[in-house]
């Protein structure tokens, strides 16, 4: 069974999410450890569940959610993972943190390979089906897994609310399009992990999401 453990970390509270099986291996999606603490608390956890980080993803790339990459990838030995049209947003990174009055952060290392939608992410017994969802940033990626009823939607769909459009490479309409056709389509128990804020179901963002 995979199983989904949650940190939220930084100033903007965003979700870092680490997933895992039986088999210890695990992936960690869109770390946004920023402080030391926050970077000790994700590895303390890694450590006494016994894991093996084998995948770094981002499912977009907005500050936020990639504060972290640096420190995981060194840590853990391990190549980034993400859509190739969300390079330049990585490549602004820390042109944006200084915008943002933000001191001290790590240059996230570049991808070592690309994520392409209608793919599979495996590691251990997990298998993560590969959802374009764009609307958000330039090239949201979100990651369902039909096995376990879950979906990792970084910042497309919240808890009665959806992600915001009016940053860079935003669009309001492509991205309800990529919630209801690629999101909404899955069946109404699914779980969604959001990229700030609790989760939700699909079931309840469908009949009570008052943008949707």
């Amino acid at each position: 069974m995979t199983q989904v453990q949650v940190f939220t970390f930084n100033p903007f509270a965003e979700n870092t999410y680490v997933v895992y099986d039986e088999s210890g291996a695990c992936a960690i999606f869109d770390p946004g450890c920023y402080e030391w603490k926050e970077k000790d608390a994700l590895q303390t956890f890694i450590k006494k569940q016994g894991l093996e980080p084998v995948r770094l993803i981002n499912t977009h790339c907005h500050l936020d959610h990639v504060f972290g990459n640096a420190f995981v990838a060194h840590t853990w030995k391990l190549a980034l993972g993400i859509h190739r049209d969300e390079q330049p947003l990585l490549e602004r990174y820390p042109e944006v943190c200084r915008n943002y009055g933000i001191p001290n952060v790590e240059v996230s290392p570049m991808p070592g390979y690309y994520i392409e939608p209608g793919t599979t992410i495996e590691f251990g017994n997990t298998r993560l089906e590969v959802l374009f969802t764009p609307g958000h940033s330039p090239a949201s990626l979100s990651f369902y897994c039909k096995e376990d009823a879950f979906v990792l939607a970084g910042d497309v769909l919240f808890y009665e609310s959806i992600g915001r459009t009016d940053l860079p490479g935003g669009n309001h309409d492509l991205l309800l399009e990529s919630i209801r056709n690629q999101l909404f389509t899955l069946p109404g128990e699914t779980l969604v992990y959001a990229g700030h804020g609790p989760s939700t179901t699909i079931r309840h963002e469908m009949e009570d999401n008052p943008f949707l």
